[in-house]
Protein backbone atom coordinates (compact mmCIF):
# COMPACT_ATOMS: atom_id res chain seq x y z
CA UNK A 1 0.00 0.00 0.00
CA UNK A 2 1.41 3.62 -0.75
CA UNK A 3 1.24 5.97 1.46
CA UNK A 4 -0.62 9.23 0.78
CA UNK A 5 1.77 12.06 -0.24
CA UNK A 6 1.23 15.08 2.55
CA UNK A 7 0.15 17.69 0.09
CA UNK A 8 -2.46 15.08 -1.44
CA UNK A 9 -5.25 16.90 1.04
CA UNK A 10 -4.68 20.28 -0.87
CA UNK A 11 -5.09 18.93 -4.23
CA UNK A 12 -8.36 17.07 -3.09
CA UNK A 13 -9.46 20.39 -1.34
CA UNK A 14 -9.75 21.98 -4.37
CA UNK A 15 -10.87 19.14 -7.01
CA UNK A 16 -13.42 16.99 -5.17
CA UNK A 17 -16.13 18.32 -7.57
CA UNK A 18 -18.54 20.82 -8.48
CA UNK A 19 -20.25 20.39 -4.83
CA UNK A 20 -17.36 19.37 -3.06
CA UNK A 21 -14.55 21.64 -3.72
CA UNK A 22 -14.14 24.94 -1.53
CA UNK A 23 -11.34 27.30 -1.07
CA UNK A 24 -8.25 26.95 1.09
CA UNK A 25 -7.99 28.50 4.40
CA UNK A 26 -5.62 31.25 5.00
CA UNK A 27 -3.40 28.69 7.26
CA UNK A 28 -4.21 26.00 4.71
CA UNK A 29 -2.86 28.14 2.06
CA UNK A 30 0.54 28.80 3.64
CA UNK A 31 1.18 25.62 4.65
CA UNK A 32 0.98 24.31 0.70
CA UNK A 33 2.82 26.96 -0.55
CA UNK A 34 5.23 25.89 2.39
CA UNK A 35 5.55 22.49 0.73
CA UNK A 36 5.79 23.96 -2.59
CA UNK A 37 8.78 26.25 -2.00
CA UNK A 38 10.42 23.84 0.10
CA UNK A 39 10.31 21.48 -2.64
CA UNK A 40 8.41 19.09 -1.24
CA UNK A 41 5.83 18.40 -4.08
CA UNK A 42 5.92 16.35 -6.92
CA UNK A 43 5.63 18.08 -10.65
CA UNK A 44 2.12 16.92 -11.10
CA UNK A 45 0.58 17.73 -7.36
CA UNK A 46 2.29 20.95 -8.62
CA UNK A 47 0.52 21.02 -12.09
CA UNK A 48 -2.69 19.86 -10.94
CA UNK A 49 -2.51 22.27 -7.84
CA UNK A 50 -1.60 25.57 -10.08
CA UNK A 51 -4.47 24.93 -12.11
CA UNK A 52 -7.30 23.67 -10.34
CA UNK A 53 -6.73 27.43 -8.59
CA UNK A 54 -6.79 28.76 -11.77
CA UNK A 55 -10.18 27.47 -12.27
CA UNK A 56 -11.83 28.20 -9.50
CA UNK A 57 -9.98 31.70 -9.21
CA UNK A 58 -8.61 32.76 -6.09
CA UNK A 59 -9.67 33.50 -2.74
CA UNK A 60 -8.18 36.42 -0.72
CA UNK A 61 -7.48 34.26 2.12
CA UNK A 62 -5.69 31.89 0.31
CA UNK A 63 -3.45 34.56 -1.77
CA UNK A 64 -3.05 35.91 1.89
CA UNK A 65 -1.64 32.17 3.37
CA UNK A 66 0.60 31.73 -0.10
CA UNK A 67 2.10 35.17 1.04
CA UNK A 68 2.61 34.42 4.30
CA UNK A 69 4.88 31.33 3.82
CA UNK A 70 6.96 33.34 0.60
CA UNK A 71 7.51 35.98 3.94
CA UNK A 72 8.67 33.55 6.65
CA UNK A 73 11.14 32.06 4.47
CA UNK A 74 11.95 35.20 1.97
CA UNK A 75 13.05 38.64 3.90
CA UNK A 76 15.07 41.52 3.17
CA UNK A 77 18.93 41.02 4.98
CA UNK A 78 19.16 44.94 5.08
CA UNK A 79 16.95 47.66 6.35
CA UNK A 80 15.65 49.33 3.58
CA UNK A 81 13.00 52.38 3.69
CA UNK A 82 11.02 52.58 0.49
CA UNK A 83 7.81 54.70 -0.16
CA UNK A 84 6.31 52.90 -3.01
CA UNK A 85 6.14 49.34 -4.29
CA UNK A 86 5.59 48.82 -8.15
CA UNK A 87 5.01 45.18 -9.64
CA UNK A 88 5.54 44.25 -12.88
CA UNK A 89 4.47 41.02 -13.83
CA UNK A 90 2.28 41.29 -17.28
CA UNK A 91 5.01 43.01 -19.69
CA UNK A 92 3.47 45.29 -22.47
CA UNK A 93 2.43 44.30 -26.07
CA UNK A 94 0.78 47.41 -27.73
CA UNK A 95 2.39 50.21 -25.72
CA UNK A 96 5.87 51.29 -24.53
CA UNK A 97 6.48 51.01 -20.68
CA UNK A 98 5.48 54.24 -19.79
CA UNK A 99 4.89 53.66 -16.23
CA UNK A 100 8.77 53.00 -15.87
CA UNK A 101 9.19 57.00 -16.54
CA UNK A 102 6.58 57.52 -14.15
CA UNK A 103 8.72 55.49 -11.47
CA UNK A 104 12.20 57.51 -12.92
CA UNK A 105 10.47 60.87 -12.44
CA UNK A 106 8.61 60.53 -9.11
CA UNK A 107 12.62 58.96 -7.86
CA UNK A 108 14.17 62.02 -9.44
CA UNK A 109 11.89 63.76 -7.15
CA UNK A 110 13.48 62.08 -3.96
CA UNK A 111 10.23 59.38 -3.99
CA UNK A 112 12.01 55.87 -3.30
CA UNK A 113 10.57 53.35 -5.69
CA UNK A 114 10.92 49.37 -5.54
CA UNK A 115 9.89 47.98 -8.38
CA UNK A 116 10.10 44.36 -8.98
CA UNK A 117 8.80 41.57 -11.93
CA UNK A 118 9.24 39.12 -14.16
CA UNK A 119 9.91 38.70 -17.82
CA UNK A 120 10.48 35.99 -20.12
CA UNK A 121 7.00 34.01 -19.43
CA UNK A 122 5.30 35.23 -22.68
CA UNK A 123 6.40 35.72 -26.17
CA UNK A 124 6.27 38.96 -27.95
CA UNK A 125 6.14 41.29 -24.73
CA UNK A 126 8.02 44.04 -23.48
CA UNK A 127 9.62 43.95 -20.09
CA UNK A 128 10.88 46.46 -17.68
CA UNK A 129 14.31 44.67 -16.74
CA UNK A 130 14.84 44.85 -20.34
CA UNK A 131 14.92 48.81 -20.29
CA UNK A 132 17.12 49.61 -17.63
CA UNK A 133 20.01 49.35 -19.21
CA UNK A 134 18.89 52.21 -21.68
CA UNK A 135 18.82 54.64 -18.54
CA UNK A 136 22.01 53.51 -17.00
CA UNK A 137 20.50 50.95 -14.78
CA UNK A 138 20.74 47.40 -14.14
CA UNK A 139 18.31 44.33 -12.41
CA UNK A 140 19.61 43.79 -8.35
CA UNK A 141 20.49 40.52 -7.63
CA UNK A 142 20.14 41.04 -3.79
CA UNK A 143 19.06 43.46 -1.12
CA UNK A 144 22.29 44.91 -0.32
CA UNK A 145 22.30 46.17 -4.07
CA UNK A 146 19.15 47.05 -4.10
CA UNK A 147 19.37 49.48 -0.91
CA UNK A 148 22.94 50.96 -2.42
CA UNK A 149 20.47 51.96 -5.71
CA UNK A 150 17.72 53.31 -3.56
CA UNK A 151 20.22 55.58 -1.45
CA UNK A 152 21.48 56.59 -4.90
CA UNK A 153 18.81 57.24 -7.37
CA UNK A 154 15.63 56.77 -5.81
CA UNK A 155 15.06 53.57 -7.94
CA UNK A 156 15.82 49.79 -7.77
CA UNK A 157 14.30 46.80 -9.48
CA UNK A 158 14.59 43.40 -8.56
CA UNK A 159 13.44 40.41 -10.68
CA UNK A 160 11.24 37.47 -8.73
CA UNK A 161 13.98 35.09 -9.70
CA UNK A 162 16.30 36.62 -7.20
CA UNK A 163 14.16 37.63 -3.87
CA UNK A 164 12.17 34.39 -4.33
CA UNK A 165 13.63 32.06 -6.65
CA UNK A 166 10.95 29.15 -6.53
CA UNK A 167 8.37 31.50 -7.55
CA UNK A 168 10.24 32.67 -10.30
CA UNK A 169 10.95 28.86 -11.68
CA UNK A 170 6.84 28.83 -11.41
CA UNK A 171 6.50 31.54 -13.49
CA UNK A 172 8.01 29.93 -16.45
CA UNK A 173 5.57 27.16 -16.22
CA UNK A 174 3.25 29.43 -18.32
CA UNK A 175 4.17 28.20 -21.92
CA UNK A 176 3.67 24.87 -20.18
CA UNK A 177 0.92 25.00 -18.47
CA UNK A 178 -0.31 27.02 -21.55
CA UNK A 179 -1.94 29.67 -18.90
CA UNK A 180 -0.56 31.90 -16.12
CA UNK A 181 -1.02 30.47 -12.76
CA UNK A 182 -2.02 31.91 -9.46
CA UNK A 183 1.64 32.77 -8.74
CA UNK A 184 1.40 35.42 -11.41
CA UNK A 185 -1.15 37.20 -8.73
CA UNK A 186 0.62 36.08 -5.97
CA UNK A 187 4.00 37.84 -7.21
CA UNK A 188 2.16 41.13 -7.82
CA UNK A 189 0.95 41.00 -3.66
CA UNK A 190 4.16 40.04 -1.91
CA UNK A 191 5.74 43.83 -1.72
CA UNK A 192 8.57 42.23 -0.74
CA UNK A 193 10.32 45.69 0.29
CA UNK A 194 7.43 46.44 2.85
CA UNK A 195 6.92 49.53 1.44
CA UNK A 196 3.85 51.94 2.92
CA UNK A 197 2.52 51.78 -0.37
CA UNK A 198 2.01 49.44 -2.96
CA UNK A 199 0.86 49.49 -6.80
CA UNK A 200 -0.40 46.82 -9.35
CA UNK A 201 -2.20 46.14 -12.39
CA UNK A 202 -4.71 43.76 -13.88
CA UNK A 203 -6.12 42.40 -16.94
CA UNK A 204 -9.31 41.55 -16.14
CA UNK A 205 -11.85 43.63 -13.74
CA UNK A 206 -12.92 40.89 -11.60
CA UNK A 207 -9.68 40.50 -10.41
CA UNK A 208 -9.50 43.36 -8.56
CA UNK A 209 -11.64 43.16 -5.78
CA UNK A 210 -9.50 40.13 -4.71
CA UNK A 211 -6.40 41.85 -4.81
CA UNK A 212 -8.27 44.47 -2.64
CA UNK A 213 -9.33 42.09 0.08
CA UNK A 214 -5.69 40.37 -0.13
CA UNK A 215 -3.75 43.73 0.27
CA UNK A 216 -6.21 44.85 3.22
CA UNK A 217 -6.13 41.17 4.65
CA UNK A 218 -1.75 41.72 4.39
CA UNK A 219 -2.02 45.18 6.00
CA UNK A 220 -0.74 46.85 3.56
CA UNK A 221 -1.94 50.44 4.44
CA UNK A 222 -2.29 51.98 0.61
CA UNK A 223 -3.22 49.84 -2.08
CA UNK A 224 -3.78 50.56 -5.84
CA UNK A 225 -5.47 47.96 -8.00
CA UNK A 226 -6.30 49.43 -11.97
CA UNK A 227 -6.95 47.37 -14.82
CA UNK A 228 -4.64 48.83 -16.84
CA UNK A 229 -2.87 48.71 -20.20
CA UNK A 230 -1.83 45.14 -20.73
CA UNK A 231 -2.23 44.16 -17.21
CA UNK A 232 0.44 46.91 -16.07
CA UNK A 233 -0.07 49.72 -13.52
CA UNK A 234 -0.39 52.32 -16.00
CA UNK A 235 -3.46 54.42 -17.69
CA UNK A 236 -4.62 54.36 -20.90
CA UNK A 237 -5.30 58.23 -21.61
CA UNK A 238 -8.38 57.27 -24.11
CA UNK A 239 -10.38 55.07 -21.93
CA UNK A 240 -12.08 55.39 -18.74
CA UNK A 241 -9.48 53.37 -16.22
CA UNK A 242 -11.42 51.41 -12.86
CA UNK A 243 -9.21 52.18 -9.64
CA UNK A 244 -9.42 49.95 -6.46
CA UNK A 245 -8.13 51.07 -3.56
CA UNK A 246 -7.07 50.13 0.26
CA UNK A 247 -6.61 53.23 2.54
CA UNK A 248 -5.50 52.31 6.11
CA UNK A 249 -7.89 49.05 6.21
CA UNK A 250 -10.80 50.90 4.11
CA UNK A 251 -11.71 49.52 0.78
CA UNK A 252 -13.24 51.71 -2.53
CA UNK A 253 -13.47 51.97 -6.03
CA UNK A 254 -14.05 54.34 -8.62
CA UNK A 255 -13.36 55.38 -12.37
CA UNK A 256 -10.51 57.65 -13.60
CA UNK A 257 -11.88 59.41 -16.19
CA UNK A 258 -9.77 59.49 -19.72
CA UNK A 259 -8.02 62.86 -20.50
CA UNK A 260 -8.22 62.44 -24.16
CA UNK A 261 -11.58 62.06 -25.96
CA UNK A 262 -9.76 60.46 -29.34
CA UNK A 263 -9.05 56.83 -29.29
CA UNK A 264 -5.47 56.27 -30.21
CA UNK A 265 -4.30 53.75 -32.79
CA UNK A 266 -2.27 51.07 -31.69
CA UNK A 267 1.71 51.45 -33.21
CA UNK A 268 3.07 48.85 -35.43
CA UNK A 269 6.46 48.96 -33.70
CA UNK A 270 7.65 49.58 -30.32
CA UNK A 271 11.46 50.60 -30.49
CA UNK A 272 13.12 50.37 -27.59
CA UNK A 273 14.86 54.03 -27.89
CA UNK A 274 11.90 55.70 -28.16
CA UNK A 275 11.25 55.26 -24.04
CA UNK A 276 14.63 57.07 -23.55
CA UNK A 277 14.24 59.75 -26.08
CA UNK A 278 11.12 60.83 -24.43
CA UNK A 279 12.51 60.45 -21.23
CA UNK A 280 15.23 62.91 -22.45
CA UNK A 281 12.66 65.37 -24.01
CA UNK A 282 14.05 64.28 -27.41
CA UNK A 283 11.16 63.05 -28.95
CA UNK A 284 6.91 64.28 -28.75
CA UNK A 285 4.52 61.02 -27.97
CA UNK A 286 1.04 62.26 -27.48
CA UNK A 287 0.28 59.34 -26.47
CA UNK A 288 3.17 58.42 -23.99
CA UNK A 289 3.24 62.10 -22.45
CA UNK A 290 -0.60 61.49 -21.51
CA UNK A 291 -0.16 57.83 -20.04
CA UNK A 292 2.68 59.31 -18.10
CA UNK A 293 0.81 62.29 -16.48
CA UNK A 294 -2.51 60.54 -15.58
CA UNK A 295 -0.50 57.43 -14.07
CA UNK A 296 1.54 59.59 -12.26
CA UNK A 297 -1.61 61.69 -11.02
CA UNK A 298 -3.41 58.62 -9.42
CA UNK A 299 0.02 57.22 -8.19
CA UNK A 300 0.61 61.05 -6.12
CA UNK A 301 -2.70 59.87 -4.73
CA UNK A 302 -1.68 57.00 -3.65
CA UNK A 303 1.53 58.32 -1.60
CA UNK A 304 -1.00 60.81 0.21
CA UNK A 305 -2.05 63.67 -2.33
CA UNK A 306 -5.11 65.30 -1.35
CA UNK A 307 -5.42 67.18 -4.38
CA UNK A 308 -8.60 66.70 -7.06
CA UNK A 309 -7.95 64.94 -10.28
CA UNK A 310 -7.35 68.50 -11.61
CA UNK A 311 -4.58 69.23 -9.19
CA UNK A 312 -3.11 66.11 -9.61
CA UNK A 313 -2.23 66.20 -13.12
CA UNK A 314 -1.30 69.74 -12.97
CA UNK A 315 1.39 68.52 -10.19
CA UNK A 316 1.99 65.58 -12.16
CA UNK A 317 2.93 67.90 -15.46
CA UNK A 318 4.92 70.17 -13.02
CA UNK A 319 6.66 67.08 -12.17
CA UNK A 320 7.28 65.95 -15.40
CA UNK A 321 9.18 69.18 -16.70
CA UNK A 322 11.22 69.01 -13.59
CA UNK A 323 12.75 65.43 -13.69
CA UNK A 324 16.49 65.05 -13.43
CA UNK A 325 16.88 63.81 -16.64
CA UNK A 326 20.51 63.55 -16.14
CA UNK A 327 19.97 60.65 -13.20
CA UNK A 328 18.68 58.14 -15.83
CA UNK A 329 20.62 58.97 -19.16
Amino acid sequence: MIEEHKFAPFVRILGKGKNGTRSLTREEAEQAMGMILDNQVRPEQLGAFLMLLRVKEEAPEELAGFADAVRSRYTMDVELEVDLDWSTYAGKKRRHTWYLLVALCLASHGYKVFMHGSRGHTPGRIYVEDMLSLFGLQACNEWQQTADEIKRCGFAYMSVDHFCPPLGEIIQLRPILGLRSPVHTLCRMLNPAEAAASIDGVFHPPYGPMHQKAAKLLGIERNLTMKGDGGEAEIRPDTECLLQWVTDGELSEYEWPRTVEKRFVKEDELPAEMLLSVWKGESNHEYGYQAIISTMAVTLRLLGDQGSNEELLAKSEQLWAERKIELFS
